[in-house]
């Protein structure tokens, strides 16, 4: 399925397979209209990562896109989704962009949730080798810091690190996935070719949830412009 002329939104964690999967979109074609993403309950941070609101507006800005947001339970979580896509597809959006590898489980959401919507589903990543994938990002020039790790599998010292080839080579002795497909760790990207400008952060407190480590972070300024 190409993507090519067709408007869409792009499922937006802030990490680093959203945004390739986006940059895999822009450079077949596709035309973007926004970036959608959920958040928890409390409507400050995002449901997946906990990434503060203010980073993922920091973000849409340096990626010239609007940011479409909702807050939405785990038990609801489909009905919000699928409602909001609808919404979209009202405002001539024709396809959803998403990070997905390998996962069948996560593919069969997506798939169902957009025929749902009405809109076609985009996996650009779909089956393409971890390490490639990975190799390519940081080729491109993307820039990513670990923002969670799954607790009983990485150390919470790889938190706060920004995503390099020795580090993956550290994770990977660790028997981890290059791209952490299983939920080993969570990033969240500050720049790349697709950014206007790079975004700073600040690290806050490293706290413990649910069986992974967060690091929360802050934005600490953007540069608007590069030289």
């Amino acid at each position: 399925m190409s993507i090519r002329g067709l408007p869409f939104f792009c499922s937006w964690s802030g990490g680093k397979d959203s945004c390739l999967a986006l940059y895999y979109a822009l450079r077949e074609g596709g035309e973007p209209r926004a970036l959608f993403t959920t958040l928890a309950e409390g409507g400050d941070k995002t449901r997946a990562h906990g990434l503060p609101l203010d980073l993922l507006h920091l973000q849409a800005r340096a990626l010239g896109l609007p940011l479409v947001t909702r807050a939405i339970s785990w038990e609801g979580y489909t009905t919000v989704f699928v409602s909001v896509v609808r919404q979209l597809k009202e405002q001539g959006i024709e396809a959803g962009v998403f990070g997905d590898i390998d996962l069948e489980a996560h593919r069969e959401w997506v798939e169902n949730t957009c025929s749902s919507a009405g809109v076609i589903p985009f996996l650009p990543l779909w089956k393409k080798p971890h390490r490639e994938l990975l190799r390519e990002f940081l080729e491109l020039g993307f820039k990513a810091t670990i923002i969670a790790v799954k607790g009983d599998v990485l150390d919470k010292s790889f938190l706060g690190k920004t995503l390099d080839e020795e580090l993956i080579e550290g994770m990977e002795r660790f028997g981890i996935d290059p791209m952490g497909e299983q939920g080993e760790f969570h990033t969240v990207v500050t720049d790349g070719p697709i950014f206007a400008f790079p975004l700073s952060l600040e690290m806050g407190d490293q706290v413990s949830h649910k069986g992974y480590w967060f690091q929360q972070v802050r934005v600490a300024s953007a540069l608007p412009g590069r030289l």
